[in-house]
């Protein structure tokens, strides 16, 4: 995000109050722009194509695509911007799906107003968002291989993958180490490789379970 360019957001649900709600409440932010919205998956790849913005909040409980089919499609299809899941479901399987299909966060619609912008923020800078009373769902749903251990890990790379479970983006896990942020990015991807894991998502919930 920048100070002077606000950071765009397309909106899906298939509810046109809940969409009108929302867009009420993100456009009294100075740092959030809505640049779209969507009432179902269909137009939700159309306008993420077209906008391409930099977050897609994306409901989950949306008749003929649900939004784990829209996320799954627009990753196919090269969207490489934030997904954030706001839904009702804190089904397990749900929460598991989404992070594997690529989201940046898992919230439950029960949130308060001002809590959902500061999440929206958090994941805009790179951080993983999950609910509170979602994180043990998402520990179970995402746990590793019991193969996958720290002791292969450098020091370094331990220090990373804590900072990466405290929700920190590269960019601030530079300025915390003193490192350069293509550095940590050269840290992340070995300690992934090395705890056989696939996203700094499932690395965050691997170093919750199994880092002290």
């Amino acid at each position: 995000m920048s100070a002077s360019i606000p950071a765009t957001l397309l909106l899906v649900d298939d509810h046109p109050m809940m969409r009108h709600g929302l867009r009420q409440l993100i456009e009294l932010e100075n740092d959030l722009l809505v640049c779209g919205d969507a009432g179902n998956g269909e137009e939700a790849c159309s306008e993420a194509a077209r906008l391409n913005p930099d977050l897609v909040l994306l409901d989950n409980n949306m008749p003929t695509m649900n939004g784990l089919e829209t996320l799954k499609r627009l990753r196919a299809q090269g969207y490489r911007g934030k997904v954030l899941l706001f839904t009702v479901s804190d089904a397990e399987e749900d929460v598991r799906d989404a992070m594997r299909l690529g989201a940046d966060g898992y919230l439950l619609k029960d949130m308060e107003p001002e809590q959902l912008i500061h999440r929206l923020r958090e994941v805009l800078l790179g951080e993983l968002v999950v609910s509170p009373t979602l994180a043990r769902v998402l520990a179970q749903a995402l746990r590793a291989p019991r193969s996958a251990s720290s002791a292969d890990l450098t020091d370094r790379e331990r220090q990373v993958l804590k900072m990466i479970a405290g929700g920190l983006s590269n960019k601030m896990i530079g300025n915390k180490l003193g490192i350069t942020e293509g550095t940590v990015k050269v840290h992340v991807k070995h300690l992934l490789h090395k705890l056989g894991l696939r996203s700094r998502v499932e690395a965050a919930v691997w170093a919750l379970e199994n880092v002290s």
